[in-house]
């Protein structure tokens, strides 16, 4: 069965002190840092796609655009969620979002593209090489 718009994936997690923006080089700022929540953001759409997988496929992301839209403390769950706008053959693109338990705190648009994760993996071993 083909992936088709309106498939949604989502994951949830908990704000800890790991996933601060103080993680990432911003001292003193101990809220959910903005590269965590692309990254659950991706978690999510990886969600959305992977029931639609043949084996040996895989996807990989290839843009992010999103907007942090509040901070986040911890120890609240944000609840991420990618929904499928659009499919052009092995290009997948989402409308993507987050929530903490108060409020959207980030939305934007995603895309991913499907491989063969044997042919991928053999490109990046190859550039790996020295020349």
């Amino acid at each position: 069965m083909p992936i088709e718009p309106g498939v949604v994936g989502e994951v949830q997690h908990r704000v800890t002190p790991e996933t601060f923006a103080s993680q990432w080089a911003n001292p003193g700022i101990e809220v959910l840092a903005t590269p965590v929540v692309v990254g659950w953001l991706e978690a999510a759409a990886i969600r959305a796609v992977q029931p639609f997988l043949e084996p040996g496929q895989g996807s990989v992301g290839t843009m992010v655009s999103m907007k942090h839209l509040a901070a986040t403390p911890a120890g609240m769950t944000v609840r991420a969620t990618a929904t499928v706008t659009e499919v052009d053959g092995r290009r997948i693109r989402f409308s993507v979002e987050a929530h903490d338990e108060k409020e959207k705190i980030a939305e934007g648009e995603h895309e991913r593209f499907i491989v063969n994760m044997a042919k991928f993996l053999d490109r990046v071993a190859q550039k790996a090489q020295p020349q």
